[in-house]
């Protein structure tokens, strides 16, 4: 798994190229691999798989500590927008966003650091993404802010969106667990 660059707004995010095997009889990839998994998950972790059709907006969703998560990105089939937002309060880049497109046929992932909601439109037919997060899910954690109320051009025409993603607060509303 070679980095291959940050997000120019978030340094923390890290953009990573995967390594993928052809030959006639198809493909073998490694998402990821290696170092990056024990060194930012501590062997602890959990592998979460979505598929979702064109137009679909799923997040913006985070864990707040003490069960706040890590994860690894990558889109196994299709293309999507990955969006993240830093949440920090501290930071020099609270409540700015940035994203960046996955898809299958460019084998990269993204890593998305605590303190950041995490959300992606699917631009293509359909699309599934793997995510490897840090720690299991915790209902009683979970969270996110409204997928409108940041500006982010989610580069589709009528968004289709939970009834839960609906329902998040606006991030004007949001109060930082994260210092």
């Amino acid at each position: 798994m070679k980095l291959i660059g940050n997000s120019e707004i978030f340094h923390d995010v890290e953009y990573y190229e995967s390594n993928i095997f052809i030959d006639d009889r198809g493909f073998f990839q490694k998402p990821f691999f290696g170092d990056l998994v024990s060194k930012k998950f501590n062997n602890s972790y959990e592998v979460l798989v979505s598929k979702s059709n064109k137009n679909v907006v799923r997040g913006l969703h985070f864990q707040t500590p003490p069960n706040d998560v890590e994860k690894i990105v990558f889109c196994l089939e299709g293309r999507i927008l990955d969006v993240f937002v830093d949440l920090r309060a501290q930071s020099k880049t609270y409540k700015l966003h940035d994203s960046k497109i996955l898809e299958a046929d460019i084998p990269n992932s993204i890593l998305i650091p605590k303190g950041f909601a995490h959300g992606f439109s699917v631009l293509s037919d359909t699309a599934t993404v793997l995510y490897l997060q840090s720690k299991p899910f915790n209902q009683e954690s979970d969270s996110g802010i409204h997928y409108e109320s940041i500006g982010i051009n989610w580069h589709v025409n009528n968004p289709i969106i939970s009834e839960k993603d609906r329902n998040l607060p606006n991030l004007t509303n949001f109060q930082s667990p994260w210092s």
